[in-house]
């Protein structure tokens, strides 16, 4: 069962931009996680495979924004700072679980959680004031399902009378990148997009999907733009914006089906690289 976590955050003192990086929010969780389990906290950190976790860049709590309101250009998250954080300063930040027994083992850390208690980011201590897990109308990236759920609850017509259905609006949130053999590719490609989703898919669900119709994915819509993330260690260049993809041609219920439940995943799992450092955040957006 994926789990996509809000967690609201209040800073006690300035958080300056070089400890907002998606390497420090990283060690963040991991000091969360070995909080009450040290040798889980140790395994995700040795790992070096696909991980059941994602996480956002840190993001400050603004209900006029764009995002939050809707509507175009609101795809877009902080996903790099120059200016500290200032103390007092609400912000959120999104974990998700892909692995159930991931959350469950977790689960003393959710339940236990104490306000008065700081976690510490840099020199900057963060108390976590509340935790949302289900979509909120001003806060689109909490949620929960089971595989099954999402599976069952995806679409299987595709007409002219439910284009919603045939319709994949995919939103690209922080930048967004691919592994093409020893080199990075920013072209979300239908074979990039779908199999970076449909190998985490086959990986958490439990129910395999095979023989994807990826060849009647056609995108039809196209506004993104690349954005570059540079630090003393590395740089990393991937896109933002917003990909509308069309399902054409002849194809079978089940495959349309599958098709959908990967695209209402996307939301959980990320898309692409360094997903477990605040790349790659995406869900689908419908029209209302």
């Amino acid at each position: 069962m994926p789990h996509s976590l809000v967690l609201n955050l209040l800073p006690q003192s300035p958080i300056p931009p070089q400890y907002l990086t998606g390497r420090h929010l990283h060690a963040l969780f991991l000091t969360l996680v070995s909080s009450v389990d040290t040798t889980l906290g140790d395994r995700l950190h040795d790992s070096t495979a696909d991980k059941a976790f994602t996480l956002s860049p840190l993001q400050i709590s603004n209900t006029n924004s764009p995002l939050l309101k809707g509507g175009k250009g609101g795809y877009k998250l902080q996903y790099s700072h120059q200016q500290p954080i200032p103390a007092g300063t609400p912000c959120w930040w999104r974990i998700s679980l892909l692995d159930d027994s991931l959350f469950s083992r977790l689960t003393q850390l959710w339940l236990n959680l104490n306000p008065n208690r700081p976690w510490h980011l840099g020199p900057a201590d963060l108390y976590i004031t509340s935790i949302q897990g289900i979509p909120q109308s001003i806060q689109p990236w909490a949620n929960a399902s089971t595989y099954a759920q999402i599976y069952e609850e995806a679409s299987d017509v595709c007409d002219g009378l439910r284009l919603r259905n045939s319709s994949i609006n995919l939103s690209f949130s922080t930048p967004t990148a691919f592994r093409q053999g020893q080199y990075d590719s920013t072209l979300p490609t239908r074979e990039s997009v779908f199999n970076s989703l449909l190998s985490r898919w086959n990986k958490y669900s439990g129910i395999e999907l095979s023989h994807i119709a990826i060849e009647s994915i056609f995108p039809s819509f196209v506004n993104i733009h690349t954005e570059i993330i540079a630090d003393s260690r590395s740089k990393f260049i991937g896109i933002i914006g917003e990909v509308n993809y069309k399902i054409l041609g002849e194809i079978e219920p089940i495959q349309i089906k599958q098709l959908n439940a990967l695209a209402d995943f996307a939301l959980y799992a990320g898309i692409g690289r360094k997903t477990t450092m605040g790349m790659g955040m995406s869900r689908r957006l419908y029209s209302p």
